[in-house]
């Protein structure tokens, strides 16, 4: 054995292995929790680093998970960074701009097989249930005052609301209520209230529009329509399932398509609120200019509301209100009561009533934010950053 000279170093064994004299650091904000993962361990050359329990060497990069393991945050996490309003809940952490075109593909191709398939069962109990079996009722009238008639419309429109839900749950992969509001479900004790509000206003102007034509002679009672107490039945029980289903589509899921690629909140609501309008006006297939800015302005008092209360439930009241008043009316009148479209020399009156009815709908929306405190902000989870986990309630 050869001694060290003087000049020499004398070799002290290894580097220490022992971790320094400090706490082992926090694990960051995005390693999951409870997969796979157990404390930190020390290593000389690396310093602390995640053990996981399916591997037994250190990594050199201690604050990158393992290749082979893809992290998702837990169930039930908030799917948002940051709070967010209504209309971009589709920008979750999965977003892309492609999942918006794809989600609007499979609702067109459900919401077709869908139809086919109500209007289908709804044609054979025309032929073997309906007033005269064998007979179909002629449905290029639309007499929406015959029970039957207004009960295959209301079907085959009903249908939208799985159409919209498939499409978050499949494209998103997101849960069905983000296509209700911000908490991720109707908000039900926000009904209610509503209601009384729609009545206060909307429902005040169609029987103020129903007087002015009875008054000037342009509609004739004529007494209740031959089968009244069904007509009362099928709007009670389904027209508020059609009016949710036109919402779902029109300022749920395709407001946020649009708003969700604008991704400028102020931006994508104007943009979003004027398209969805125009194309709702567009399907009621309007005879005429006052019924189709009739209906626009409803469409815009539609998305007015969302945007104030961070959810459907409002412009879902709104439009019940309208249909359920409506229909009972006409059928409560007669035939020569026509509370749905424009005709007369009244028009623009009528039209100055009915756009007045819906923004003092929407006045009285924003001045009850305060006491009914709706949530107008998703909850959020920020999971970008290493650091305690901080989450943020629905505001």
């Amino acid at each position: 054995m050869i001694d060290a000279g003087p000049g020499d170093e004398r070799y002290g064994g290894p580097p220490p292995t022992r971790p320094p004299d400090r706490p082992a650091p926090a694990a960051p904000a995005w390693y999951p929790q409870n997969a796979g993962y157990s404390q930190y361990a020390w290593h000389p050359q690396y310093g602390w680093y995640p053990q996981y329990t399916g591997y037994h060497y250190p990594y050199a990069y201690p604050y990158l998970p393992p290749p082979q393991v893809r992290w998702a945050p837990p169930p039930g996490t908030a799917p948002h960074e940051t709070p967010q309003p209504f209309l971009l809940a589709m920008r979750s952490r999965d977003w892309a701009w492609w999942r918006p075109l794809l989600g609007l593909l499979l609702f067109g191709v459900l919401y077709l097989v869908l139809n086919v398939l109500a209007a289908v069962v709804g044609l054979l109990g025309f032929v073997l249930v309906g007033a005269n079996p064998g007979h179909l009722p002629d449905l290029a009238v639309q007499d929406l005052t015959d029970p039957r008639v207004l009960l295959f419309v209301n079907a085959t429109l009903i249908v939208a609301i799985p159409c919209v839900w498939l499409a978050w749950a499949v494209v998103h992969g997101m849960s069905i209520g983000w296509s209700s509001s911000v908490r991720a479900r109707l908000r039900r004790r926000l009904f209610l209230p509503y209601t009384l509000r729609a009545l206060a206003s909307l429902g005040v102007a169609i029987v103020l529009t129903l007087a002015l034509g009875l008054a000037t002679g342009g509609d004739v009672v004529s007494g209740p329509v031959r089968s009244f107490g069904w007509l009362l039945l099928v709007v009670v029980l389904t027209t508020p399932l059609q009016s949710a289903a036109e919402e779902y589509f029109f300022r749920g899921y395709l407001s946020q398509c649009i708003a969700g690629w604008l991704r400028r909140p102020h931006a994508g609501a104007v943009v979003a609120g004027v398209l969805t309008a125009a194309l709702f006006s567009a399907a009621h297939l309007p005879p005429d200019v006052p019924t189709f800015l009739d209906r626009f302005a409803f469409g815009l008092a539609a998305s007015g509301v969302v945007w104030l209360t961070g959810g459907l439930e409002a412009s879902i009241v709104l439009h019940a209100v309208n249909n359920v008043l409506v229909f009972v009316l006409a059928g409560a009148f007669g035939e020569g009561v026509d509370t749905r479209s424009y005709g007369s020399g009244l028009d623009p009156v009528l039209l100055l009533v009915s756009v007045l009815s819906a923004v003092a709908y929407v006045a009285v929306v924003a001045r009850s934010r305060d006491r009914l405190r709706p949530e107008t902000r998703t909850a959020a989870v920020d999971l970008r950053t290493p650091g305690r986990v901080e989450p943020v309630a629905a505001g």
